[in-house]
């Protein structure tokens, strides 16, 4: 027995709503695109009843919009709605990091997807990185030990923040050593570097998102 946890992600609604967000922020899916929950659902492979909470979450963040047949509309996206929502995901992950400083937190759990994604950068498996990315912070937002906090970064939650400028294997990289300096200040119990360096790290996913636009 290795004693490893398994990796942690986030329940099915948020994932859903993830993928949607990715979907529509990087135009994959564009302003007024139609979207049905048994379409989505079925694109997806799950059921619809996490499709259904999927569109509650977005339609509060103005990506779209509930109609009574059970659809929805895509909303416009332009960069006042991006910083908006970068800038309460940098507030909220930040005072996690520094949650994460007090007492006597266990953030093993974030060392070892740290570990992990060493493991398959190394390997040349950028592709699973999406999956290590969402366990570092989810295992982050877990330590900190704030319920509430929890379930608002999880519904933020927007998965790959490439922009247009770099490849899935930079972007990894890049992301992997900020992830790097957040787990150091986390270490060492400095809350102020620790907040500081994931503000630093949302902040740059923006403004790759940005080069989109």
């Amino acid at each position: 027995m290795l004693g490893l946890k398994p990796i942690k992600l986030l329940p099915a609604r948020e994932r859903v709503a993830s993928e949607l967000r990715e979907a529509i922020l990087s135009r994959q899916v564009s302003e007024g695109a139609i979207l049905t929950l048994e379409t989505t659902a079925q694109e997806l492979g799950v059921s619809i009843t996490p499709v259904r909470e999927a569109f509650q979450i977005l339609a509060r963040d103005g990506l779209i919009d509930l109609k009574q047949n059970k659809g929805a509309v895509v909303l416009g996206i332009n960069e006042k709605t991006l910083r908006e929502h970068y800038q309460v995901r940098a507030a909220l992950e930040s005072a996690a990091c520094a949650l994460c400083c007090e007492g006597e937190k266990d953030i093993s759990a974030v060392r070892q997807c740290l570990d992990r994604a060493d493991k398959a950068l190394a390997n040349q498996d950028s592709g699973s990185y999406a999956d290590y990315n969402q366990s570092f912070h989810y295992e982050i937002w877990n330590a900190a030990g704030n319920e509430k906090l929890r379930r608002m970064l999880a519904e933020l939650w927007n998965g790959l923040s490439m922009g247009l400028k770099s490849t899935k294997e930079e972007y990894a990289g890049i992301s992997q050593e900020e992830h790097r300096k957040i787990w150091e200040a986390m270490e060492k119990k400095d809350a102020d570097a620790a907040r500081k360096e994931m503000e630093k790290h949302i902040y740059r996913s923006l403004e790759d998102v940005l080069t989109r636009y």
